[in-house]
């Protein structure tokens, strides 16, 4: 059991009741639902930004919330955040954090800026680790980023009656290409092997559609438009023959899969049991709970008999592991939080909601 007789401690005021690491949506509920509990929370994010995973499709509609009908990855986004910040924790964002270690306080997270945080607890929350999209290789392919080779899609009204190119045949990039189908005036698929590993059911609607899908194909060279920012022509090889065709498409779509960052690291006297399959991934019970007192799992990162691997799981997963640390903090604690239509950190946010209700119906009037 951690010790709370920590007075005469300088970091005393820098100590967190629970520190979560990584700002996707289960670390955001989890630093809602720690402050529910009344608990000083501190969110760590490697990104500049809150939100996770879900900015690589902020254009795609997300079903599988209760309670929420089909929405934009991007309007989660904004109401993920939202909800997350309701109690003002401290969020600190553009870090990476490099390592967790223990002294006999508490928890100290080392990150890449040389800031040391300290923690009472710590949640997990970085999912399949840090994210980005692999880039195209190909000399001088940057400078089109700004213009019309992308990586991921933030707004579909762009590609309105556009010929569009997808690189790419796993399920990301054939999502965006059926996605596309009512809203681009042509589209073409370039995978370079020879069976879309996609979902069979989008690949037949994509050939439904007629849409041409050149297999053992890659782009080889990008031309220069005169203007020299964007691309005018994809010069496109068979990987078989090394023969090559020309397209000029609008825009360049590239989904060749993502890069991942899984450099987190523990001391090694409270490194959390890991999934004998996938080492990256901690293994915990259904409270979230690690194999390390004070150290919590929760998303894509956590391995446990009964999880759910959707968004609305993570949910929950939030819920056990910020309920788990209140208690080993508070042993006396109860161990579960108020219900939110009896909780006492709501009576005046709700009364604060109640007034801009009224409010707005007297302007309507």
């Amino acid at each position: 059991m951690l010790s709370i007789g920590w007075s005469g401690d300088q970091r005393m005021q820098d100590i967190y009741d629970v520190t979560i690491i990584g700002g996707g949506p289960s670390g955001l509920y989890s630093a809602f639902y720690s402050g529910l509990r009344d608990m000083k929370t501190k969110l760590i994010e490697y990104q500049p930004h809150l939100g996770g995973k879900v900015h690589v499709y902020p254009e795609k509609f997300i079903w599988d919330i209760g309670g929420l009908p089909a929405t934009p990855g991007h309007q989660l986004i904004d109401h993920l955040v939202k909800q997350g910040l309701t109690f003002h924790p401290t969020v600190v964002l553009n870090t990476k954090v490099e390592q967790i270690a223990k002294d006999e306080q508490c928890f100290v997270i080392t990150t890449n800026t040389g800031e040391l945080h300290y923690s009472k607890t710590v949640i997990v929350a970085v999912g399949g680790g840090i994210i980005s999209p692999m880039k195209l290789d190909l000399e001088g392919a940057e400078k089109f980023e700004m213009s019309n080779l992308h990586y991921t899609v933030k707004g579909i009204e762009r590609f309105k009656n556009k010929n569009i190119l997808i690189s790419g045949g796993g399920n990301a990039a054939i999502d965006w290409a059926c996605d596309l189908l009512e809203i681009a005036s042509h589209i073409t698929v370039v995978y370079r092997g020879e069976e879309l590993p996609a979902h069979e059911a989008h690949v037949k609607k994509l050939r439904e559609y007629g849409v041409p899908i050149m297999t053992h194909s890659s782009i080889k060279s990008l031309v220069a438009h005169s203007n020299r920012t964007e691309i005018a022509e994809v010069i496109v090889e068979n990987t078989e023959t090394q023969e090559t065709v020309t397209l000029t498409p609008d825009d360049v779509l590239i989904n060749h899969g993502y890069n991942r960052d899984h450099s987190l690291e523990f001391e090694k006297t409270i490194a959390p049991k890991r999934d004998d399959e996938r080492q990256y991934y901690i293994v915990a019970n259904s409270k979230c709970e690690s194999t390390i007192p004070g150290l919590y799992a929760v998303g894509d990162i956590v391995e446990y008999t009964g999880k759910v691997h959707l968004i609305a799981g993570a949910f929950q997963d939030a819920v056990n592991a910020v309920n788990s640390a209140k208690c080993y903090i508070e042993p006396e604690a109860t161990t579960w939080g108020m219900v939110s239509s009896h909780n006492e950190r709501f009576k005046t946010k709700n009364q604060e909601l109640i007034g801009q209700v009224l409010k707005e119906k007297q302007l309507q009037q």
